[in-house]
């Protein structure tokens, strides 16, 4: 299997009970991110990873949300909004499996009553792990590629 390098991470957060915790690493296993109050409740959904391009979205619209709000575990400044089920990226030793679009959250009009509806395609996607590991702030992304397979963008 051939890699891309694709971009970087650039933030990490875990969600706990208190809130939201910006962390410089996060642990990750085959049930989702370690110290996060969604680990282990669906594996479809462990690792919810937004991109940069969703806040320049909202900045564009004239609404201010600051990183973390979006509610992702990774923040990267690669666009992966393309990407289909199946596709895989690794980060680190961590290899995430691209498993589903962001649903709408509602809990985005606590930021901005029409933030849901402008980022209903751009807010994020989510992945399952497939190879447990850590993820480190700057570590470099590359998309996995089937050697037979061109890669698509």
């Amino acid at each position: 299997m051939s890699s891309t390098k694709v971009g970087k991470v650039v933030k990490l957060f875990v969600s706990t009970s208190e809130g939201r915790i910006e962390k410089k690493e996060i642990a990750l296993d085959e049930k989702g991110v370690l110290e996060d109050k969604y680990y282990d409740t669906n594996a479809n959904r462990s690792v919810l990873i937004t991109s940069l391009y969703s806040y320049i979205l909202a900045s564009e619209n004239f609404i201010d949300v600051k990183y973390g709000q979006l509610g992702e575990n990774l923040l990267i400044d690669y666009n992966p909004y393309h990407l289909t089920s199946a596709s895989r990226l690794r980060i680190g030793d961590v290899i995430l499996q691209i498993s589903q679009n962001c649903t709408l959250c509602k809990s985005l009009t606590k930021v901005d009553s029409k933030l849901p509806k402008l980022l209903k395609d751009d807010r994020g996607i989510f992945a399952q792990v497939v190879q447990s590991g850590t993820i480190k702030i700057s570590d470099n992304i590359y998309l996995l590629n089937d050697d037979n397979s061109e890669i698509k963008y």
